[in-house]
């Protein structure tokens, strides 16, 4: 799971301009963001760094 929607709609950003700032197709993106697919690693770090955020805030933590 990943919080990168919730980081979206707070930033006033589209999975439009994610898509163009990672270079994915509209549909991967939307995919990732709606949690139905994962972004891999190194995609996940794109996506931090067009979001201007540590990595880590885009994870849903497992511990209690």
């Amino acid at each position: 799971m990943n919080k990168i929607k919730p980081i979206l709609r707070e930033q006033g950003r589209s999975q439009a301009w994610l898509a163009e700032k990672i270079n994915k197709s509209y549909v991967v993106t939307t995919n990732y963001v709606n949690n139905k697919t994962q972004p891999s690693i190194p995609i996940l770090f794109k996506i931090a760094k067009a979001l201007e955020v540590d990595v880590r805030e885009l994870l849903v933590s497992t511990k209690p």
